[in-house]
């Protein structure tokens, strides 16, 4: 059944569940199976609590919380002109090129997987607006998003991750910060998106959204889904467009 036609609960199946359990990843997350669980049971009512300010969440994906995950896509849009390769020479989002092709002499695993996904992954972009509404007394600005292969060949890097998995996100800093204030400013918005997302720092567990530590970005936050199998990075979870990302459908219920 097609996301928006019928009401979302525990022990629900389907596409339709699949969406929305990608619309709220922001908010705790999990994988996006189709299956209706606990999980995405915690997933509803932290949206219900923290973004519809509900006193008693119910934990059901009923017309009123699928017409407010709508409303929350329009208060925390995302900038695709700020999403785009700056190589100059892919048309923004990759060319599709290097399928299941490695970086020579790493594993064959999704790390260093090549790939020019066709576009940023949906899933990561819908949690960027969960800490657009958790950190909302900071404002943040999109550094780097997708980087193909030829940007990396120019800059000297080899970082697969950029290639639709992953975003780098800035906090604009106050005239009377210094670096030594952004480090600690970023440190604090990982452990916050630890706690609001189930996001992990590093890459050691599956199926989880990964920022990378301070050690490696001190003055950035950034955020993949490089971890996730296969199955969750399938070419229809990419976008290149707001009206792809947000898939918008008439809600019926």
């Amino acid at each position: 059944m097609a996301y928006g036609e019928r009401e979302l609960r525990r022990g629900s199946k389907g596409g339709d569940v699949a969406e929305l359990q990608l619309r709220l990843a922001g908010f705790r997350g999990t994988v996006p199976d189709g299956d209706f669980g606990p999980a995405t049971a915690r997933q509803v009512r932290s949206f219900q609590r923290d973004f519809m300010k509900l006193r008693s969440p119910s934990g059901v994906a009923d017309g009123d919380t699928l017409r407010a995950i709508d409303r929350f896509a329009d208060r925390y849009p995302i900038d695709f002109a700020r999403l785009r390769c700056p190589c100059g020479e892919c048309g923004g989002f990759g060319q599709g090129r290097l399928e299941r092709r490695y970086l020579p002499g790493r594993p064959k695993v999704e790390a260093y997987h090549r790939y020019e996904y066709p576009g940023v992954h949906r899933m990561l972009l819908w949690a960027v607006r969960a800490v657009f509404l958790y950190l909302s007394e900071h404002r943040f600005v999109v550094t780097s998003c997708y980087r193909c292969e030829i940007d990396n060949a120019k800059r000297g890097r080899t970082s697969t991750n950029h290639h639709g998995k992953a975003i780098d996100l800035d906090i604009v800093l106050r005239r009377d910060q210094d670096k030594r204030d952004d480090m600690i400013l970023c440190s604090a918005a990982r452990r916050r998106i630890v706690a609001s997302a189930a996001a992990q720092i590093g890459w050691s567990a599956p199926n989880r959204k990964a920022l990378e530590p301070s050690r490696i970005a001190p003055t950035w936050v950034h955020y993949d889904v490089r971890c996730y199998e296969r199955k969750y990075l399938t070419d229809r979870m990419f976008c290149t467009t707001p009206a792809a990302l947000d898939a918008r459908r008439p809600i019926r219920i």
